[in-house]
């Protein structure tokens, strides 16, 4: 697999983290939230020689799904959401485009997916792992092949999503990453959807232990 990494200014803080993956055999891609600038995320899928099958949202707030309507009539691909946070595309309150863009953004998903659905690129298989908490429909999507977990704002390096947003809820997303992440092997390479990656083993001992992140 092929990872490549943009960050895209949304004007709401750390820029959003767009993941770019191609499965080199089928020259098949999967968009990881693309929060705007459609072109470079357009030029970088020429740049690679593949072709777009998914664009995958991690959870429908603004600053993940700005560039997902311009991406889509560029590029083509299957808009995939989970189905708890499929209605929060249509509904401003909830993905607080206003906010980012002031503007709405309506989108229809293609597919809505579940918790333990497979998704395939090319050789690679990722897993569907919904972890609401940061809305409602969040989900992080695993490889296990390749060793990594897109964490969307569920998981960030040393903390958590924010919960006081619109479907949030701190209980459901402390229960989501202590029981749905912490369990994953210890070397798995966490991609967030803000700042800096970091490993499941290097978090663990903040849920699991309920020691504070010391770097």
């Amino acid at each position: 697999m092929i990872l490549k990494e943009r960050k895209i200014d949304t004007w709401v803080g750390d820029p959003t983290n767009c993941y770019i993956l191609l499965e080199e055999e089928s020259k098949e891609i999967m968009v990881i939230d693309p929060a705007g600038e459609a072109e470079k995320i357009e030029e970088m899928i020429h740049i690679l020689g593949g072709k777009l099958k998914y664009i995958y949202l991690t959870h429908c707030h603004g600053d993940h799904i700005c560039g997902v309507t311009e991406l889509k009539n560029r590029c083509g691909g299957k808009i995939l959401i989970h189905r708890e946070d499929a209605e929060g595309l249509n509904d401003a309150e909830i993905n607080l485009t206003p906010y980012i863009k002031e503007e709405k953004i309506e989108l229809e998903a293609d597919s809505r997916i579940d918790d333990q659905d497979l998704i395939h690129l090319g050789n690679l298989q990722f897993r569907v792992i919904h972890t609401p908490g940061h809305t409602k429909g969040g989900t992080c999507l695993y490889c296990e092949k390749e060793n990594c977990l897109f964490s969307g704002d569920t998981l960030f390096r040393g903390t958590w999503g924010r919960t006081d947003v619109p479907t949030g809820s701190i209980e459901e997303i402390m229960d989501s990453i202590t029981h749905k992440l912490m369990v994953l092997p210890n070397e798995t390479i966490c991609y967030p959807g803000h700042g800096l990656s970091t490993r499941i083993k290097d978090e663990k001992p903040i849920y699991l232990e309920l020691k504070p992140k010391l770097i």
